[in-house]
This record gives C-alpha cells, sequence and structure tokens, in this order.
C-alpha cells in the first residue's frame, strides 16, 4: 500500500474543503517542504502552525487543550511522543489506524492507534573536536558528571522539548532517587541551561563550552556548517541512547478529518522518511528498507535505551517538578 494508492479513497466531498490544519512541532525549515510536497502532490491546501525552538512541543499542546472544545486543527504532527501522550490522556486526539503504519515497528506506534511514530532522532552528545581530541570523549551522560567537567557542559532547557523526554525518560529508567542524583550532580558540575538544543550546539561549536546534551539532528545541521562538532551515541555499553520519533494523530472532531487522515498517511509514508534522512537533519528512518545517506548510522545500528512511552509519561510530572526545583528557581 503506497500514498499514491490510499488517495484514490479522496472523495469529492471531501476535497471540496481542499485544506487541512496542521499544528507542527518540527522545526518549521525541516517540516515545511514535507508538507508543501503533500500539498502538490495531493491538492490538499495545508495550513500549518509552527512553534518556537525555547518553548518546543510545549506551547502547542497547551494551545490544542485550549481547543479542545472547539478543535481548529487537524492533525498534530510532535517532533516526540511524551506530550503526545499526555494530549491522548486529555482525550484531545481521537484513534486512526493507517494502512501505511504496518510496516512501522509496534514499539513506536500506540496499541490504541492515539498516535504513529516515524523519522526519529536521538538525544546524543556533541563535543567540541577542536579542543576535544578522541580519547576524552565521554562514552556516557554519566561521564559529564565527573569534576573534570565541571563548567565545559550545556543542556537546553529541561523543562522543554526532547531535553524534557530525555529527563523523564532517564525518571523511567534509572528510577526516581538515581535520576535526582544523577541531575543534582549535573547541577554541582554547574551545567549550563541554555535556550534550546541548537544554542548548545552553537555554543558547543563556538567553544563556549566542550561538550553538551542535544539531538542529532542539530549536531547534523552544525557539521552541514563546517563546526568542528561531533555526535556521541552515549552508553552504548550501558543504558543505551534515547531514540525520540516524530508522532502524528489527528485530533478528535476535527474540522477536516479526512483531509487529515490523509496528511497522516502522506506522514508515514517510506518517501516522507526518505525526505527527512536526506535533508540537512537527516533523521532516522524507522524502517531498515528505506533508503540513507552512505554515512548515515540508523536506528537498527546503535543500542537503543529500552524505554516504555507510556511510562515515561507517568513520571514527566515528577521530573518536571524536580528538574524545576534545582534548575528554574
Amino acid at each position: 500500500m503506497t500514498f499514491f494508492s490510499l488517495m484514490g479513497t479522496l472523495t469529492p466531498a471531501n476535497a471540496g474543503k481542499n485544506q487541512v490544519v496542521v499544528y507542527t512541532a518540527l522545526d518549521q525549515v525541516f517540516s515545511e517542504p514535507v508538507l508543501k510536497s503533500f500539498e502538490k502532490k495531493s491538492g490538499i491546501k495545508v495550513k500549518a502552525v509552527y512553534d518556537i525552538e525555547a518553548t518546543k512541543t510545549t506551547g502547542i499542546v497547551n494551545r490544542l487543550i485550549a481547543e479542545r472544545k472547539n478543535p481548529q486543527c487537524d492533525v498534530f504532527w510532535n517532533n516526540e511522543v511524551i506530550r503526545t501522550i499526555f494530549l491522548k490522556r486529555k482525550k484531545v486526539l481521537a484513534p486512526y489506524f493507517s494502512a501505511l503504519a504496518k510496516s512501522i515497528p509496534e514499539r513506536f506506534k500506540d496499541e490504541q492507534g492515539y498516535w504513529t511514530g516515524f523519522s526519529a532522532r536521538a538525544r546524543i552528545l556533541v563535543v567540541n573536536t577542536d579542543s576535544l581530541k578522541a580519547p576524552d570523549w565521554p562514552e556516557s551522560i554519566f561521564d559529564l558528571t565527573r569534576p573534570q567537567w565541571k563548567n565545559r557542559v550545556a543542556i537546553a532547557n529541561p523543562l522543554f522539548g526532547t531535553t524534557a523526554t530525555h529527563a523523564a525518560a532517564l525518571f523511567q529508567v534509572l528510577g526516581s532517587e538515581k535520576a535526582k542524583k544523577y541531575f543534582l550532580d549535573l547541577k554541582k558540575n554547574n551545567i549550563a541551561i541554555l535556550d534550546g538544543n541548537s544554542v548548545v550546539k552553537d555554543n558547543v561549536g563556538s567553544g563556549a563550552f566542550e561538550a553538551g546534551f542535544t539531538d542529532t539532528d542539530d549536531v547534523n545541521m552544525g557539521i552541514l556548517a563546517k563546526l568542528p562538532v561531533k555526535t556521541i551515541f552515549p552508553d552504548q555499553e550501558g543504558i543505551g541512547t534515547l531514540v525520540i520519533p516524530n508522532t502524528v494523530s489527528i485530533i478528535a472532531n476535527s474540522p477536516n478529518p479526512e483531509n487529515g487522515k490523509h496528511l497522516i498517511d502522506y506522514l508515514l509514508s517510506e518517501a516522507v522518511e526518505q525526505m527527512l534522512a536526506f535533508c540537512p537533519s537527516v533523521q532516522m528512518p524507522l524502517r531498515p528498507t528505506v533508503k540513507t545517506p552512505l554515512d548515515f548510522t540508523g536506528v537498527n545500528q546503535i543500542k537503543a535505551m529500552d524505554v516504555d512511552y507510556e511510562k515515561i509519561t507517568d513520571v514527566l510530572d515528577e521530573s518536571v517538578q524536580f528538574i524545576q526545583e534545582i534548575f528554574i528557581r
């Protein structure tokens, strides 16, 4: 089944509306070309709302909750999964099982059909290759709690976006006490809190910091910009690297549900995973059959952190509260 065969089900009544409204937390520079491609192929006008870097995901999530009784949006394209599950629990989403999702691994799909994952990023460490040589590169996120890393490491605001997801994942995988100790140890090392993952990458690239926590797409952009940065997939001998897929969902009682489903079908196609793999962010397809760049590191080539996204969501409030207490006072 391909997106183009599914598009044959578009009825004249649905086509008459000729629009779909999508809210997306993925950076506009990456998501807009995909949406423009859908618009061109389907003839359906896309009205997109994008979020900003510093409050990534959270702003759109709050907007969707506020609009719950009078939905303005058809499709939510999130750049992570935890707050998508939060919206599911708030009854903002409706189930939809796309035929295009059958080849996506089960661990990246909601059993009840409320969300489906595609094109992932990984939470990685970025290092400055001018100031740090290979023997000194950290291999684990736990290395950065050692005294020699004091004042040398940066992280994005851990209340938002994939950084918040990463923090909650550590609460789920390590348990609350060990996770709290870990973040307290980072605080003792004077870890710098910056406005976003791209800002972390830029600061490491400039030499303001020697290492940082960020996402694969940000480092890929830094490499294209000729910054002296490198991706480290952490904890390959330990807990593994957190993989965070994009997720897509239909909004309950949305104004254009059929067009919304067609957009979801398109986003879940192999063509879109390939498009995102070859774009500057070099996102990681969830299907091993998707063509990727030659020097690409895929999901199946790393040890991924063994997580339960629902359980991560269960501990999100606890992790956010703790992070806020120690870092954002």
